[in-house]
């Protein structure tokens, strides 16, 4: 069984260890504290019955832009765990939490 949770701090370097094991553009270990610490509400992970990270899922709210908007910046799911949902899970989550930014952005 796999759940999908809010990713923390602790779990930033087994999300870099997974982009290593699936994506051909890899990210430094800042990158991922600046999404981190800017959006910690938009970041989720996929972690097994064992408490690995399997999946990860990186969002960010767009700031420079006339419109609010967000977007993926990055999702990855081990091979291991493909074809069971997971990546769609993650953008279920990561859609819900987006829209609640937009909702307290917006009522400001």
């Amino acid at each position: 069984m796999v759940c999908i949770r809010k990713a923390t701090i602790d779990d930033l370097l087994a999300m870099q260890a997974c982009n290593l094991l699936c994506l051909p553009e890899n990210y430094q270990m800042k990158y991922y504290l600046y999404h981190i610490l800017s959006w910690p509400q938009l970041l989720y992970v996929a972690e097994d019955y064992n408490g690995r990270i399997v999946g990860y899922v990186l969002a960010k709210m767009e700031e420079e832009s006339s419109e609010c908007h967000g977007h993926i910046t990055s999702l990855a799911v081990l091979r291991t765990h493909r074809k069971l949902g997971l990546a769609t899970k993650l953008m279920n989550a990561a859609q819900a939490a987006m829209e609640q930014v937009l909702i307290l952005l917006i009522s400001f």
